[in-house]
């Protein structure tokens, strides 16, 4: 029973994770060229194009993505607590497990994406390689505040260092 926990608990997440990383790159704007935007695209079309003949978008945001991203981390929340014995019935419950974990999981992307774009600097300053431009970004729109507010000093720039620490301290918070 618990391999098949893990087993659907794995593909959930990564259905979350694809309808988040679309929906975050669709907020940053992203080049949808990029070979990593266009898997993310290929993976969760075949939900969000039925979507968009019903929920059409708001402004900037693209309410059939927004929508899967919430139905997928719905899912993802019953489904683990109808495994591990839970109340099933309780649809506040599962909201607020699925919010939680929606929050947990765009800090963790932006947290695993300012560690690939601090080792990208530091491996090919200024590459042009398939996914690099696409972290840039993504990163770019939270480092740029932080950078105003804290400027680099000399070539080392610690606005990755400081988001980091602030991405660390509300991941602990939502424990």
């Amino acid at each position: 029973m618990e391999a098949l926990r893990f087993i659907v608990d794995t593909l959930l997440w990564l259905l979350t994770l694809a309808f988040a990383l679309r929906l975050l790159l669709q907020l940053v704007r992203a080049d949808f060229r990029d070979p990593v935007a266009d898997a993310v695209v290929r993976v969760t079309n075949w939900l969000i194009l039925p979507l968009r003949r019903v929920l059409p978008p708001i402004r900037k945001v693209d309410t059939a993505t927004v929508a899967a991203l919430l139905a997928s981390a719905a899912l993802h929340a019953g489904v683990l607590l109808a495994l591990s014995g839970g109340p099933i019935g309780e649809p506040l419950l599962i909201a607020r497990i699925a919010i939680l974990g929606l929050v947990e999981l765009i800090l963790r992307i932006y947290l695993f994406a300012l560690l690939l774009y601090a080792l990208m600097s530091f491996m090919s300053p200024g590459g042009y390689g398939p996914g690099v431009r696409l972290v840039r970004q993504l990163c770019e729109p939270i480092l740029k505040p932080v950078r105003r507010a804290v400027p680099p000093i000399g070539q080392i720039d610690f606005s990755i260092l400081w988001v980091s620490i602030a991405i660390g301290a509300l991941l602990i918070l939502l424990r």
